[in-house]
């Protein structure tokens, strides 16, 4: 299993510098990916971020969320074009940095919603992710929908929701990507949803409850981990952690980052990779303890 790490845990990600710096500490603490935030393709040299990224032997994963701006539930249709047209952009640039995949929040605006979801705006997203997918196919990139928490969305908040949405779709180029996170706040029981996502999982965010150091808090990664190898999940598990040193200004409002739950991001990198590689083991341990022999 490749364990990978968040640009955000490092810095905001806005310059070439800062993301070149990001790819050094990410080799320097052993993950073997970096995930990306969104990129601007006319502001980043996305050909030197690849040939940085060969050199210290990671690989880079694309993601990206959507603004009010972009908005695919949007009742106007101007703002739903303008979301199409930066979900394929965004798929460009994932297919140019080697990415299998292009995650995140990519169904709606990622925001506080003040209303319910309307059946309308479903079907527009639905629309709108399918006619993505079928490019991001062509590209190699599998479109992996983030299931974040009721606060960041009104559309989809949980795998049952997710794969709802994914057979209204049609397509067999949408993915869930799941977040213990946003689990541990809207799952009735988090490994039961890991069993139902199955193969439907594309990619796997680890975050402890209070978003701070993996162990501090609520999260059963024992029972997680063991969930994941049940279902033959591989694709990569990477850590997302926010603090407002290293967090874009709107993520800190739409992630309620009022605080900070680790200062020195090494020793919190450092103490992830441990964690997870001794989680990994373990739950292999157990896996081949119960085997059939």
């Amino acid at each position: 299993m490749d364990f990978g790490i968040h640009t955000f845990v490092w810095n905001d990600g806005q310059t070439q510098q800062d993301i070149e710096q990001a790819m050094e500490m990410t080799r320097e603490t052993g993950f073997a990916i970096l995930e990306l935030p969104g990129l601007d393709p006319r502001a980043f040299d996305l050909d030197r971020l690849v040939r940085r990224a060969v050199e210290l032997e990671i690989r880079l994963a694309a993601s990206a969320g959507l603004t009010p701006a972009h908005d695919v539930t949007s009742e106007d249709p101007e703002v739903v074009r303008r979301g199409e047209m930066f979900l394929l952009e965004a798929v460009g640039v994932a297919r140019d940095l080697g990415s299998t995949q292009m995650s995140g929040p990519i169904f709606s605006a990622h925001q506080k919603f003040p209303t319910m979801p309307t059946r309308e705006g479903w079907k527009r997203s639905a629309e709108v992710l399918a006619r993505v997918a079928e490019t991001a196919k062509d590209a190699g990139v599998a479109l992996c929908l983030e299931l974040v928490n009721r606060y960041e969305t009104n559309l989809i908040n949980t795998v049952q929701q997710g794969l709802a949405y994914i057979e209204e779709s049609g397509s067999d180029n949408i993915f869930l990507h799941l977040d213990t996170f946003h689990m541990n706040i809207e799952e009735a029981d988090p490994v039961q949803a890991i069993r139902l996502a199955g193969d439907r999982i594309g990619y796997f965010h680890v975050g402890e409850s209070n978003r701070g150091y993996l162990g501090s808090g609520t999260v059963d990664f024992e029972a997680t981990f063991d969930a994941l190898l049940e279902i033959g999940y591989s694709r990569g598990i990477s850590i997302e952690a926010f603090n407002s040193r290293t967090c874009r200004d709107h993520l800190k409002t739409v992630c309620a980052i009022w605080r900070d739950v680790f200062h020195d991001d090494v020793d919190f990198a450092l103490h992830s990779k441990v964690f997870l590689d001794m989680q990994y083991a373990a739950a292999q341990r157990r896996a081949g303890a119960y085997a059939p022999a």
